[in-house]
């Protein structure tokens, strides 16, 4: 396992400072000898869910809960890592003293929040969360604790996420209202595509939908697990194999496929985008979006607010995002706050 310095600690800090800090590698216990989410190969790494900027292959050995470990054997192939050991949510292990406990974060399928507790302390690490109902991953479950880990990617007051069934109606109203013109949907692989089906079929779109290559494997994995997607087919299938006319269709792909020569085959497009940054009109233009839906997997800024109030937590740790915006308000809140500034962490599920 690689090491470094351990970073050094204000005496104000919290206790729990003294044996989970931050390294190079990640979010280090130090007691245990396992990382949270290490940005690099380590010996040990407890994961909390299969996005790449979390899940990254080439550790000795992972505890992550079973639908994240078949999404690393999945994506990276079934030796990603020395040894896999899956933990169930509500079940604990203990490493060396510390108990480790797993509950769900509400983000993707799979995902967890780990609840590290030793010397008395509870800290929980939340890894990406949100606090809205979705139909393909169990809901966010609040842990009262004394250190409350938290990202920050949507940490700033204008972020405000919309019902995301209400976004799905908007999008079927302007199929219906355009017949002549092919609807393409950007949604990431993992947790968006599979979660805009299942939000398409509550809202009562029974139609075909058509999907980009890159998002098939993922989407039969859910199938597997027992969730419904309805009809769906990858693009440019058919039953005689010939080119197919898409006008009146809606069509799912990787955010990257709306602008790029892929799109071509679709005379005059209607292109939407479903994520939480479609809240800033910069970002839809960025991406040449017309219909930006807001539907997000990471909490908003009131979320972030109430649950951080909610568990009770005496200190807050901030990483991934607006790091400085979120510690600043949690400062006027009365809330001791710090970012932990750790490396290596993207949006890959936004």
């Amino acid at each position: 396992m690689q090491t470094s310095p351990k970073s050094p600690q204000s005496s104000k800090a919290h206790p729990a400072g003294r044996w989970l800090y931050p390294r190079p590698e990640g979010l280090f216990c130090e007691p245990g000898g396992f990382y949270v989410d290490p940005n690099k190969p380590v010996d040990k790494a407890v994961i909390t869910h299969g996005h790449a900027d979390h899940a990254r292959r080439g550790h000795g050995a992972v505890l992550a809960t079973p639908e994240t470990i078949a999404i690393m054997k999945l994506r990276y192939g079934e030796d990603c890592a020395g040894v896999f050991q899956h933990i169930d949510y509500g079940q604990t292990v203990s490493v060396n003293g510390v108990n480790i406990r797993i509950v769900p974060a509400g983000h993707i399928l799979g995902s967890a929040q780990v609840v590290l507790e030793h010397n008395a302390t509870r800290v929980v690490v939340s890894g990406d969360y949100k606090r809205v109902f979705d139909p393909t991953c169990e809901p966010f479950e609040l842990v009262p604790c004394d250190v409350f880990v938290t990202e920050a990617t949507f940490a700033l007051p204008v972020f405000r996420h919309e019902p995301a069934v209400k976004e799905a109606r908007r999008l079927i109203e302007s199929v219906r209202q355009q017949p002549e013109r092919t609807h393409m949907l950007g949604v990431y692989g993992l947790g968006k595509c599979q979660r805009m089906i299942a939000l398409l079929r509550q809202a009562g779109f029974e139609e075909t939908i058509h999907l980009h290559g890159a998002l098939v494997e993922l989407t039969q994995f859910y199938e597997q697990r027992g969730f419904t997607m309805g009809s769906w087919r990858p693009i440019g299938k058919d039953s005689s194999g010939q080119r197919q006319d898409y006008a009146g269709q809606l069509v799912m792909c990787p955010p990257s496929a709306i602008s790029d020569r892929w799109s071509r085959r679709f005379p005059d497009p209607a292109t939407a985008f479903a994520s939480g940054w479609m809240r800033v009109r910069g970002r839809a233009r960025q991406y040449g979006v017309e219909l930006p839906l807001i539907v997000s997997d990471h909490a908003d800024w009131p979320e972030l607010i109430a649950t951080i109030k909610e568990t009770g937590a005496e200190e807050v740790w901030v990483t991934h995002g607006r790091e400085d915006a979120l510690v600043h308000q949690l400062g006027l809140m009365g809330i001791p706050a710090r970012a932990l500034a750790l490396v290596g962490f993207d949006d890959e599920g936004e």
